[in-house]
């Protein structure tokens, strides 16, 4: 069973997420925030995290080179799980997913449930 931190600022799709992360044996922590989802990384250290980047407060990029500044996270996976379209990032992808340390990016969108779990469960497997 893996531990999850999701950043949804929607909670109903926070909630459809987290029952189906347990559905699939992991536990979820669903943050509306950046600053929630750092303060629940350090109360228990993530297996993952799930990222969206259109935030109220701090975008998901804020929040990502926050995260990644502390040593003992910069190993865990992230998955960015965005309505940002990754073609935003066309031009600067490579050194975004370098710097951010990203495993996967996932357009909202174009995402099934099943998908979303699928990259979890691939991110988690030992390389």
């Amino acid at each position: 069973m893996a531990h999850l931190i999701m950043i949804e600022p929607d909670r109903v799709l926070a909630e459809t997420y987290r029952e189906a992360c347990v559905r699939a044996g992991h536990s979820l922590v669903p943050c509306a925030s950046a600053q929630a989802a750092i303060l629940a990384a350090d109360q228990k250290t993530p297996d993952a995290v799930i990222v969206e980047l259109q935030l109220i407060q701090h975008s998901g990029i804020e929040f990502l080179y926050e995260f990644r500044s502390y040593p003992e996270w910069q190993h865990i996976p992230v998955i960015i799980h965005s309505v940002v379209s990754p073609a935003e990032f066309a031009d600067n992808w490579e050194l975004f997913k370098q710097q951010a340390g990203i495993s996967r990016y996932l357009y909202k969108p174009h995402t099934t449930l099943k998908e979303l779990l699928a990259t979890v469960d691939g991110v988690l497997q030992p390389a």
